[in-house]
C-alpha cells in the first residue's frame, strides 16, 4: 500500500485516452475499448463458473471484485497481476502503489461485454495465487478449526469464511471436492475475509481426519441425527480443541466422514425445523464454541 497522494491530473487532448480516464501518478492508465483485448483476458466471461474454475487455478490467478476486497487482498500480500476499472472510477485507485501491475480502464459497456455482467462496484483486479500450506502446517498454528466436506456452493463457502473470521476460528480445512475459496463469488461474499483465514486441502478424504485427531483436536460432526449431543452440552475437554465438521447443503456429511468423527453434535431446533443452511449452522456453532473466549 502506498502513501496517500492527491488525485491524478485530468486527462486532456493529445494523450488519446478517453474522456474521464485519469492518470495514476505512478503508473499509466491504459484505455480498453475492445472487450476482446488480450490484455484483459484474465477478466473474460467471469459469470461462466465452469470456464473460470478450469482457467483460474491452473493459471495461478483469482479475481477480486470491489475496492474493499482488492485492498484486503493487497494487505494480505497477494501480488496483483492487473487492475480493470470503470473509467469513471479510476480515482478510487489513486492512492494505491500499483507497482508493476498495469491499470486498465474501460467504459461500463466494454466492462459488461468482457466480463459478462454489470460491474456495479466498478473495480476488478487479478491477483496471483500463493502456494497453499499443508494441513499439518495449518493445524500446528490453530486451536479451533472448521472442516468442510463437499461444500461446492461458492456463496455458502464465502459466508462460512466470513463467519470463521468473525467468530474466532483459526483455520479451515477442505475436502478435495470443496469449491475454490478464491473463486470471485466466494471472495466477494466473504468480503475478502477469505484472505485472512488460513486454509488447506485435507487429503486423503476422509482418512485425513485421523491427522486432525492426531494433532490433538476433537472432531465434532454436525448432524441432525437423534443421537447427536446438543452443542451447548459438550464437555470442556471436547470444546478445548474443536474441529467442527460440516457437510454440503442438503446432503450433509457422508457416512464415512461421520464414522471418522469423535462426537456427533446438533444445534437444537424449534418449530419442526430440522437444520440450518450450512453457512448459518457454521456461524451458530462457531459462536457457541467461542462464546467464553476473551475479545
Amino acid at each position: 500500500m502506498g502513501c496517500r497522494r492527491r488525485a491524478a491530473d485530468r486527462d486532456s487532448g493529445p494523450s488519446g485516452r478517453a474522456a474521464g480516464v485519469r492518470q495514476n501518478r505512478r503508473v499509466p492508465v491504459h484505455e480498453i475499448t475492445d472487450p476482446d483485448d488480450e490484455r484483459i483476458a484474465d477478466y473474460r466471461a467471469l459469470t461462466d463458473v465452469e470456464l473460470r474454475t478450469r482457467w483460474e487455478p491452473p493459471h495461478g490467478l483469482f479475481i477480486a471484485e470491489g475496492e474493499l476486497v482488492l485492498r484486503r487482498a493487497l494487505r494480505a500480500g497477494y501480488p496483483p497481476r492487473s487492475y480493470l476499472v470503470d473509467a469513471k472510477r479510476i480515482d478510487q485507485l489513486a492512492d494505491l502503489d500499483t507497482g508493476d501491475a498495469p491499470v486498465y480502464a474501460a467504459s461500463q459497456e466494454v466492462l459488461q461485454r468482457a466480463t459478462g455482467f454489470h460491474v456495479h462496484r466498478g473495480v476488478l483486479a487479478s491477483f496471483r495465487r500463493r502456494p497453499l500450506p499443508t494441513a499439518a502446517e495449518v493445524l500446528a498454528a490453530a486451536r479451533r478449526v472448521v472442516i468442510l466436506e463437499d461444500v461446492n456452493n461458492h456463496t455458502n463457502l464465502g459466508a462460512i469464511f466470513r463467519a470463521v473470521a468473525a467468530l474466532g476460528v483459526d483455520a479451515v480445512l477442505l475436502s478435495p471436492s470443496c469449491a475454490d475459496p478464491l473463486y470471485r463469488r466466494s471472495v466477494r461474499v466473504s468480503m475478502g475475509e477469505v484472505f485472512a483465514v488460513p486454509y488447506a486441502r485435507l487429503e486423503p478424504w476422509p482418512a485425513g481426519l485421523a491427522e486432525v485427531r492426531a494433532a490433538g483436536f476433537t472432531v465434532l460432526a454436525m448432524t441432525p441425527a437423534p443421537d447427536a449431543v446438543p452443542i451447548q452440552r459438550l464437555e470442556p475437554a471436547q470444546r478445548a480443541r474443536a474441529a467442527l465438521l460440516l457437510g454440503a447443503e442438503g446432503a450433509g456429511l457422508t457416512r464415512a466422514a461421520m464414522d471418522a468423527s469423535d462426537v456427533r453434535v446438533v444445534i437444537p431446533m424449534r418449530r419442526g425445523v430440522d437444520s440450518l443452511n450450512v453457512a448459518a449452522a457454521t456461524a451458530v456453532a462457531c459462536w457457541e464454541l467461542g462464546r467464553d473466549d476473551p475479545l
